[in-house]
């Protein structure tokens, strides 16, 4: 009896230990991220006003504004959801309702889940090789959404096969009960249910595409851009582009700059977040 009370105080022991370190970590990270903000805000706040966001890139610093690469950024995000996340909800679905366990569909699974840490720089070579050159759509804003749609693909895939998988069966069977066709039980029950799963990988996967440079920097996205795109065949550059190129250089002005697009990349992000997370709230509630 008293090695068993030991053995009890001694799990409850590390359990706490390993609570602790845990939270340690979540702190440290948090902290940082704060310290990283902080930064950012105190160098890019004073530049950002008006003039910062409706003026064109310029080689002088108190002329320099990210209208180009704010609007090239939201076409890109607006194309590259509207086809990956059509394709990748829909092949979820297929994979997990349709598709017969065989060595075809385990073939497809493993590719899926390898090709979900593969380097953005790899699909990249993959965007330039197909649809710059093989499609011949160019420097174009389509090229960058279709490059960005590979990249984040496997992520939605993933992420909604685990969301439709997750639904109980025993709503299916009820549905199939009285009378409801496949396809009626996917569409009324399954997706519904699914749903906050779903976006919950669509935040994540528009979260890593909004900031990926390496892709763009491959298909040939311009840093330099004095016009908005008003096409999805229209030459564009990105805020991370934009970003890159004021790092880049070495006057102090510019670094401040970059720090400035870097604020207003994260208020885009953290809007369209948002949006995604209120509809994940209203699908959960319903």
């Amino acid at each position: 009896m008293a090695s068993s009370a030991n053995n009890l105080s001694w799990r409850h022991k590390k359990a706490k230990l390993f609570q602790s370190f845990c939270l340690g970590v979540t702190v440290s990270a948090v902290t940082l991220l704060a310290i990283l903000i902080y930064q950012v805000s105190m160098l890019g706040l004073p530049w950002l006003d008006g003039q910062f966001l409706s003026s064109f890139p310029s080689r002088f610093p108190e002329k320099a504004g990210i209208k180009s690469a704010l609007a090239g950024t939201l076409w890109l995000v607006s194309l590259t959801a509207s086809i990956a996340i059509p394709i990748g909800v829909l092949a979820a679905v297929y994979l997990e309702e349709y598709a017969k366990p065989n060595r075809l569909t385990e073939f497809i699974n493993i590719n899926i889940a390898n090709l979900a840490g593969v380097p953005s720089i790899v699909y990249g070579i993959l965007g330039l090789a197909i649809f710059v050159r093989t499609f011949a759509l160019e420097r174009s804003v389509l090229s960058g959404a279709l490059t960005m749609s590979l990249l984040i693909l496997p992520v939605i895939i993933i992420a909604s096969r685990e969301a439709v998988r997750a639904v109980p069966s025993s709503l299916r069977q009820a549905a199939y009960a009285v009378g409801a066709t496949r396809w009626q039980v996917i569409r009324a029950h399954v997706l519904p249910s699914a749903l906050p799963g779903i976006l919950t990988g669509v935040i994540l996967a528009i979260s890593r595409a909004i900031g990926e440079t390496a892709p763009l920097i491959m298909i040939g996205a311009l840093t330099y851009v004095a016009f908005v795109p008003e096409g999805p065949m229209d030459e564009f550059t990105a805020l991370p582009i934009q970003i890159f190129n004021w790092t880049s250089r070495p006057q102090q002005e510019f670094h401040e700059l970059a720090s400035a697009g870097i604020f207003v990349l994260l208020c885009v992000l953290l809007m369209m977040n948002a949006v995604a997370v209120y509809i994940r709230y209203r699908g959960s509630r319903e």
